[in-house]
Parts: structure tokens; sequence; C-alpha cells
């Protein structure tokens, strides 16, 4: 799934591309990825149609794009959801779901590659798997009120570090499913949180409670610094199911140094990485770097 770094590099295309496009029409291909809308297919598509993008934000895995009335057009990429921008005659991608024919992007003006089609353009809602969708946002222009209740990321200039350490410390958990709670820190899913973890050298089954302000301090530092690198190089590709809004992967995988490693040498200690299971999920980690807590 799409972690914060992923989104961010998406947010940033759509800014530069479709900011000041005006929205011709809605085909909505399938229903499932305007599930959420209370106003159906039909209803998503009244409610775009006409109006124009004035911006691109995002609040953790969240994305939305502002309109001129003052709703936003609300996305969340699920496991497999792509925003691409596409000439306005682009062919039908396999699994394209949904796609806003757009006219009028000032963005265009960058000479961009897309700018020798003309104003004329689409962004289509591509999900193979079919888990994100897409929401009109009443009044969600500044922050839709159905992600309100998500809390800052660490790139977010108003993100409280003293604030999020004092409520880690006060819970009793694992550090690791503290990290992946959105509604205390938006934006680190599995593939972040064990590479932050490995930064600052915690064990994901370590309890919250029991480490220090200055340890948890340097952890949410570490998980700062990772998905700031991951941004510099387009987040985090597997395979084809996450792309920017050109269609282009991000190269980060290559620089791993916990997730997915599990058998592997330990870049900084040399012991093999383990991978455990965790919350449906799994932890790689060092057990030299990262030994596990101590039984009582």
């Amino acid at each position: 799934m799409p972690e914060l770094p992923e989104v961010e590099v998406v947010r940033a295309g759509l800014e530069r591309h479709v900011v000041g496009a005006r929205v011709v029409a809605v085909d909505v291909l399938h229903e499932r990825p305007v599930r959420r809308d209370p106003r159906g297919p039909e209803g998503f598509a009244l409610a775009l149609a006409g109006r124009t993008i004035t911006g691109a934000s995002r609040r953790g895995k969240y994305l939305w794009l502002p309109l001129d009335d003052g709703d936003a057009l609300l996305c969340h990429l699920g496991m497999s959801g792509q925003m691409l921008v596409q000439p306005a005659d682009a062919e039908t991608e396999k699994h394209l779901r949904v796609r806003l024919r757009l006219d009028g992007a000032a963005a265009l003006r960058d000479g961009s590659s897309l700018a020798s089609s003309g104003t004329e353009k689409a962004l289509h809602f591509v999900d193979q798997r079919m888990f994100g969708g897409l929401m009109v946002s009443t009044g969600g222009a500044v922050l839709p009120p159905e992600i309100a209740h998500i809390g800052r990321d660490p790139l977010d200039p108003l993100f409280d570090l003293d604030d999020v350490v004092a409520r880690v410390r006060r819970r009793g958990s694992a550090i690791k499913r503290q990290l992946l709670d959105q509604d205390l820190v938006s934006g680190i899913g599995n593939i972040y949180a064990d590479e932050a973890l490995w930064r600052a050298r915690v064990n994901p089954t370590r309890l919250a409670s029991g480490l220090s302000r200055r340890k948890l301090a340097e952890l949410l530092d570490a998980a700062t610094a990772v998905m700031s690198d991951a941004l510099g190089q387009g987040g985090t590709s597997f395979d084809s199911l996450y792309v920017n809004v050109n269609g282009e992967s991000g190269y980060f995988d290559r620089s791993l140094d916990a997730y997915g490693r599990d058998g592997q040498l330990c870049r900084r200690c040399g012991a093999v990485m383990r991978r455990e299971k965790f919350m449906n999920r799994s932890s790689c980690y060092c057990p030299r770097c990262q030994p596990r807590p101590r039984a009582r």
C-alpha cells in the first residue's frame, strides 16, 4: 500500500499538472471506487462537472483536490490506486475506474510533455484491486471532515513532536503498533515503520511506555528522515501498482535497510535479518542491532 512518500509524490504531480483545470465531464466506469460517496455514481459525477481544481493537498495517506465551490475531491489510493494525468485521446487502461475530462490547466505552461497535446487532457483513476476510492467531500477544500480525525504526519510543518512523544508514552502497546496508528501519527505504514525502527535500533515489539522520551524522539526523527529520503527517490515501488502521475516508478526499494530483507545480512552489523508476524503483517529487523525486550 502506498505510504506517505508515495502519496506525496502523486500529490506534487497533481499540483503541477491539474491545478487550474476545469472538470468538463466525469465518467464512472465502475461503481466500487465511489462507493463511499452518498450521492452515488451519477451524483458524484454531477458534483464535479463544471468545477475548477484550485489545489492539491494531503494528510497522511489521503490526498484531495480542493474545488472552486469549497468542496473537494478526496482520494485514497488503497493498495493499487493510481492517479494518472493523460492526454485527452489516451488509450483506456485495463483497470481504469473513473475518468475526469479536464480543460484549461494553467500548470501545462511549465513546458511539460503533456503540453504538446493542447490544454485538453484527462485525470484517470486506475485501480486493479479496487481497495482505493474517490468521493466528493462537501465543504472539504481546506480539510475534508472525513479525515479530520487523522493525525498530522512527520513531514507536516505543524507536526508536534513533543505532543506525539507524550501521547505514545501513555500507551502500553508495542511501539510498531503505535507507529501504524494513523490517528496518532499519519503516513507511516509497514515499510517505513520497519526502516525507522532499524535506524533507531528499536525492536518492533518494545512497549512504547518503556521507551524514553529521547529514544521516542530519535525514532520519530528516523521516520522523518527515511520518508524524506524515499520522497527524494520518488517513493518505493515493488511492482507496477505504484507509479506517479506520469506512470513512472520510484526507486527507494533499492535503499531499504530492513523491510523485505529477512535472511539477508544486516547492513550495519552483519547479523542475519529476521522476519516475524505482526498485526496480520510482518516485521523485519536485526536481532543484534534491535534485540527483543527481555521477558519479565
